[in-house]
């Protein structure tokens, strides 16, 4: 079984949706820690850190990648792989238009960096998109400005 992540890690998932929902609107609902169905044969769920998604959706219905218009993850020391590689190439597979990693620094943990990808809907794969360190602004997919101070 693989441990749960440390405290920090879901400090900045609860943190950063806080924000995201903030800047989200009413038409968008961010959510922390819920299964996001990716494929139905061969079953695959995530559960990414944060999902922004369409909040037409009925609470009872799954969570698909067709109502995510972003997904975060939160790397952990036990993550590294799954969040570097393995995550985004299925949110990507699954068309899903934005991914973000937050990171960090291998020295001091408290400094965060957000990387930040955009799907290419020809090669269904992430193209950098940004990389932010100490704070992050950005108009797409929400209009977001934050200090990564407040995230700690």
């Amino acid at each position: 079984m693989t441990p749960a992540p440390r405290r920090l890690h879901k400090i900045i998932a609860r943190r950063l949706a806080n924000e995201l929902e903030l800047a989200a609107g009413a038409e968008l609902t961010v959510a922390t820690d819920v299964d996001l169905r990716l494929r139905d044969v061969p079953l695959l769920n995530r559960r990414p850190d944060v999902v922004v998604y369409d909040s037409t959706l009925p609470d009872d219905a799954v969570l698909r990648p067709q109502h995510c218009l972003l997904v975060v993850e939160v790397m952990s020391p036990g993550s590294v792989t799954a969040d570097q590689t393995d995550k985004p190439a299925e949110y990507a597979a699954a068309g899903i238009e934005h991914f973000w990693r937050f990171e960090s620094n291998s020295l001091d943990e408290r400094r965060l960096t957000a990387f930040r990808y955009r799907l290419d809907p020809t090669t269904r794969t992430y193209a950098p998109a940004g990389a932010d360190t100490g704070k992050l602004s950005v108009s797409d997919p929400v209009e977001l400005r934050i200090d990564f101070e407040s995230l700690l």
